[in-house]
């Protein structure tokens, strides 16, 4: 009897149901959310429509102005037909590369100081106070004070005076940045340096930066966009010119300076369609070289990162 008990099947327990994870669109929790989401949807695509109809319109407007004459020739006179910017292209490309050897080191600098060697000083808070004033710095003010500083006391309108209008405005966008980024860079990579017998300095320079160049360069690529595409400094700095830089077989930097920002502004409001359409055709190239240098920045710090 025993035996014929202990021989019985065990019966098996049946498997549970499995749970309906399904969205119930009746509950208040999961309603609330699809609004939400909807209404996430529509306000970026209403954000979005500024955007793509500039685009769109310097792409039509612009483009079918495009070709080789544009980099290569002169700006052309009120009556005459044709003609280009390519000394506007020369002249932003130098000066926003005055400005970035101006405004990074000294902005990388400062943003070491505020984030690793005195971050609580009242000094190191006073400078992080005055450069977020200074990112809603307005950009004619930089021109005026670049005017005071540099042009009056030159004699003269100049690239090297528009590059340092430009370096003020890029200056607080480098250095906060900046100093995010460093702060960002994990406590235990400094530790473990220092552990190593590295020194402070070589600890920043070793492996701080290094860590932090990816954060560094998106603020740099932004100052850049800023920079490139400024006007107002540059009406009081480099005013404006019909030639080319190059003069005797060097580039004179102590002369007026043309530019893509002050080209645009000086032939959008003319009556002629010639000069109307260059202005378009300038305001493309000037988009393009901006996403040109942030692909390339974007380009860098992935390299960084993957290394």
């Amino acid at each position: 009897m025993s035996d014929q008990v202990a021989a019985a099947p065990i019966p098996l327990r049946e498997p549970s149901a499995t749970p309906d994870l399904r969205r119930a669109w009746g509950d208040r929790r999961a309603l609330r959310s699809a609004i939400l989401t909807a209404g996430a949807w529509v306000v970026a695509v209403i954000a979005a429509v500024p955007l793509f109809s500039v685009l769109y319109m310097l792409i039509v407007q612009g483009g079918s102005r495009l070709s080789l004459d544009l980099f290569t020739e002169l700006p052309p006179a009120g009556f005459e037909l044709g003609g280009g910017f390519g000394n506007a292209i020369v002249g932003t490309l130098l000066m926003v590369a005055i400005a970035a050897v101006i405004s990074i080191p000294i902005g990388i600098l400062a943003a070491t100081y505020l984030a690793e060697l005195s971050p609580d000083n009242p000094l190191a808070t006073a400078a992080r106070f005055l450069a977020k004033v200074l990112t809603g710095f307005p950009s004619i003010l930089a021109g005026v004070f670049a005017y005071g500083a540099v042009v009056l006391v030159t004699g003269g309108f100049s690239a090297f005076a528009g590059g340092i209008a430009l370096s003020i405005l890029m200056l607080p966008t480098v250095m906060l940045t900046a100093e995010d980024a460093i702060r960002a860079v994990p406590a235990k990579m400094r530790e473990a340096a220092i552990g190593m017998g590295a020194t402070r300095t070589q600890m920043v320079w070793m492996v701080l930066l290094p860590t932090a160049l990816p954060g560094i360069l998106t603020g740099v690529m932004l100052a850049v966009a800023r920079a490139a595409g400024e006007t107002a400094p540059l009406l009081l700095t480099a005013l404006f010119s019909n030639y080319w830089l190059a003069s005797h077989g060097h580039i004179d930097l102590k002369q007026p300076t043309a530019s893509l920002a002050v080209l645009i502004y000086n032939f959008a409001g003319m009556p002629f369609q010639n000069q109307v359409e260059l202005a378009w055709a300038a305001a493309l190239v000037l988009v393009l070289l901006v996403l040109i240098a942030n692909l390339a920045g974007q380009s860098l710090s992935r390299k960084q990162i993957r290394e």
